[in-house]
């Protein structure tokens, strides 16, 4: 969850790095640092701040400099936020510098080791340890050094090491944890995500777990790990990614940007894969034949956070239109209880960022017991569609706000075709699948119209700003896009938010209703509409404001506040009910002073478990 970054070249390397770390902030941003070669010929140079990247850039002397350098900005594991704590650490000598992302689980072990061996730790991290086995290998290169000391840990990481004694050189490895090089003209880039190499390079390789790589201003080279190791052949990629896609423009934070860009978002996620001659979807990505399709048995949804609950919006899709079994389920329980893998089963695992450590290990876990899995991922050449092969991406463009808006809506736009695909290969009918169509295709549209009302859903946020607890509640088809109502608002504002299905508020959770608990119902004009106004009532009679969110015409003084999105077909209600709820979040929060981009205790890429 981490960002780092390493540059070798013939430019100064601070301002690269330090822009580097601006662009991977939503990694991780408790405290941040850097380290570089002295121009000087002093060593290694350090500096690191608890705080963010712009509390370092204030730390920085004027005079650092050099031609080579690593950075870090951290979501904390092992050791509180401080200046200490902050990478990168060097070895006893201030010889090695090291910068690492990721967990090493038997670091504990490794500590002791070295204190009973007179090392002096500086931090309480699990990554210092590293800096001190680099140090004392006996390797004659430093990608034997760090080869030797990575063969020492368990765990995961993502990590850049140079030696002041090897100037013009670092090397990179990863296990679970992401690492990225950027080839530029006569200088390379390392980084634990593109967006830290598209202002410099749009050339880069993706390191494969358990490869290393060592890099210089002249090039490069990648071998495997381990005591045999062999070299391997990797040829850059181009990424298909703007500088500027990362920057904010004339909007007040990436969320806000981000949940604008929806319709266009919407619109890309379509484009090319609506198929109106048969009424269907054409996703070749996937992979799957008709024939692949009829074989199909049972599907299983799998992701984190958000991509869970749009797993749970896709299987409540697969089964409603294609009439195959469908559930979604937490990527990060799925393999701990031994699941039974059926190969008449799709696994369709879901991850915003292709590098979710939970999600990267269910996949791994499914082929290892011969699953047949796609993948629903935004990040082109991420690990996880790289391990899929197979799937669908969600053209969303870059998502760096922690908070999952358009990658929510586009994952749930992607499964609708998956399951419309689905469906019309079996029993959904043409006239069905018209429908379906014409409805995903209005979608950006309606999504415009409701960013467009924007003005209104923010007064009646900021109407409840004051309240400490709130319920979201929905039935059926609005149940998982009550779930990811609660969590955007929890995560960004910290209100204490709950969701629960409407019909299990009677069975216990009613008795915290009073004028003080508002609840957000969620009201799509469906064959449950009847139901959903009698949950109102219900709320209604035990003194609780409501905050209707609804496509239906609603009688008039039913809900304290309503919300009216466009209607939609109704398969596709949850997508256009979630949007105003991210608004809510958003408006809520700023009405209390929140930082949105960084909500607390968060990071955008879980890459650690």
């Amino acid at each position: 969850m981490c960002g780092i970054v390493g540059y070798v070249g013939p430019r100064d390397a601070v301002p690269v790095l330090l822009e580097g770390l601006h662009r991977l902030e939503y990694r991780g941003y408790d405290s941040a640092g850097i380290a570089v070669e002295d121009a000087g010929g002093g060593g290694v140079r350090v500096a690191k701040t608890a705080g963010r990247v712009a509390d370092l850039r204030r730390a920085v002397p004027d005079d650092m400099a050099g031609a080579t350098g690593i950075a870090h900005t951290r979501w904390a594991t092992h050791g509180e936020p401080s200046d200490r704590n902050a990478h990168p650490h060097v070895d006893a000598a201030g010889r090695i510098a090291i910068v690492h992302n990721g967990v090493f689980e038997n670091s504990d072990r490794l500590r002791a080791q070295l204190v009973a061996d007179g090392v002096a730790l500086a931090s309480d991290t699990d990554s210092e340890v590293l800096a001190h086995l680099v140090a004392r290998s006996t390797g004659e290169t430093l990608e034997d050094a760090v080869r030797e000391a990575l063969a020492q840990v368990e765990g995961t990481y993502g990590v850049i090491v140079m030696d002041a004694e090897r100037p013009g050189e670092l090397v990179a490895a990863r296990r679970g944890s992401p690492v990225v090089l950027g080839v530029g003209e006569q200088e390379m880039l390392v980084a634990s995500d593109v967006a830290a190499l598209v202002r410099y390079t749009q050339q880069v390789i993706y390191l494969d777990d358990d490869e290393i790589a060592t890099v210089t201003a002249d090039g490069y080279r990648t071998s495997t790990m381990g005591a045999r190791a062999t070299s391997t052949t990797r040829s850059p990629t181009s990424i298909d990614a703007a500088s500027a896609e990362y920057e904010l423009g004339d909007h007040p934070d990436f969320m806000y940007k981000e949940m604008r860009e929806q319709p266009d978002a919407v619109d890309r996620c379509l484009r090319g894969r609506l198929d109106h001659r048969f009424s269907s979807a054409r996703l070749d990505g996937v992979g799957l034949t008709p024939q692949d399709y009829q074989r199909i048995r049972r599907v299983k949804l799998l992701g984190c956070g958000s991509a869970y609950y749009a797993g749970q919006l896709g299987a409540q899709l697969i089964e409603e239109l294609a009439r195959i079994p469908a559930d979604a389920e937490p990527a990060s329980e799925f393999r701990y209880r031994n699941p039974v893998v059926d190969p008449d089963t799709l696994y369709v695992v879901l991850s915003q960022s292709g590098e979710t450590l939970d999600t990267l290990a269910a996949v791994q876990e499914l082929k290892r017991k011969g699953g047949h899995v796609i993948g629903v991922v935004n990040a082109v050449g991420s690990t996880i569609a790289r391990e899929c092969g197979h799937g669908l991406f969600l053209h969303a463009g870059p998502e760096v706000s922690v908070a999952a808006t358009k990658s929510f809506t586009t994952m749930g736009v992607a499964l609708a075709m998956l399951a419309l695909d689905l469906g019309r290969v079996r029993d959904l009918s043409i006239t069905e699948g018209r429908r379906l169509v014409g409805g995903l295709s209005q979608l950006p549209d309606q999504i415009a119209r409701i960013l467009a009302a924007e003005d209104e859903i923010a007064e009646i946020a900021r109407k409840y700003a004051d309240a400490r607890h709130m319920f979201f509640v929905g039935r059926v088809r609005a149940w998982p896009a009550a779930r990811e109502g609660a969590q955007k608002l929890k995560e960004i504002s910290y209100v204490h938010a709950e969701a629960y299905q409407a019909s299990e508020l009677k069975h216990g959770p009613l008795a915290l209703i009073n004028p003080e608990m508002p609840t957000v119902v969620l009201v799509p004009d469906d064959e449950l509409l009847t139901k959903n106004t009698g949950t109102i009532e219900e709320i209604k009679a035990r003194g609780g404001p409501v905050i209707a969110v609804t496509d239906a015409e609603l009688p008039a003084g039913l809900a304290t506040d309503v919300i009216r999105v466009p209607k939609a077909h109704e398969a596709l209600s949850p997508i256009t009910l979630s949007v105003p709820l991210q608004l809510f979040a958003y408006h809520l929060a700023h009405a209390l002073g929140r930082d949105v981009d960084r909500p607390r205790n968060l990071a955008k890429s879980v890459t650690v478990e």
